[in-house]
This record gives C-alpha cells, sequence and structure tokens, in this order.
C-alpha cells in the first residue's frame, strides 16, 4: 500500500511548488514527513 501513496505525495507537491511558489519550504518539509512517517509504519 504504501508504495501507491509515495507518488501520490510526490504528485500532490510538485503541483502546489508549481501553483504557489512561495511554499515551497513548507511543502518540503511536509513532503519529507509524511515518506518518513510512511516509512516507518512499513516496519
Amino acid at each position: 500500500m504504501v508504495m501507491f501513496v509515495h507518488p501520490l505525495i510526490a504528485i500532490t507537491a510538485g503541483i502546489l511548488i508549481l501553483v504557489y511558489p512561495k511554499i515551497l519550504n513548507y511543502v518540503v518539509a511536509i513532503y519529507l514527513i509524511l515518506t518518513g512517517l510512511l516509512t516507518l509504519s512499513v516496519y
């Protein structure tokens, strides 16, 4: 299941960065936190 979530998060983050470039730092931080949490939840 986690394999399908990572691309969705990446696409959403990419669209947000394209639409609102000023929130780049927040989008990257949220992406990293979500990716880390999803990776930890697998183990």
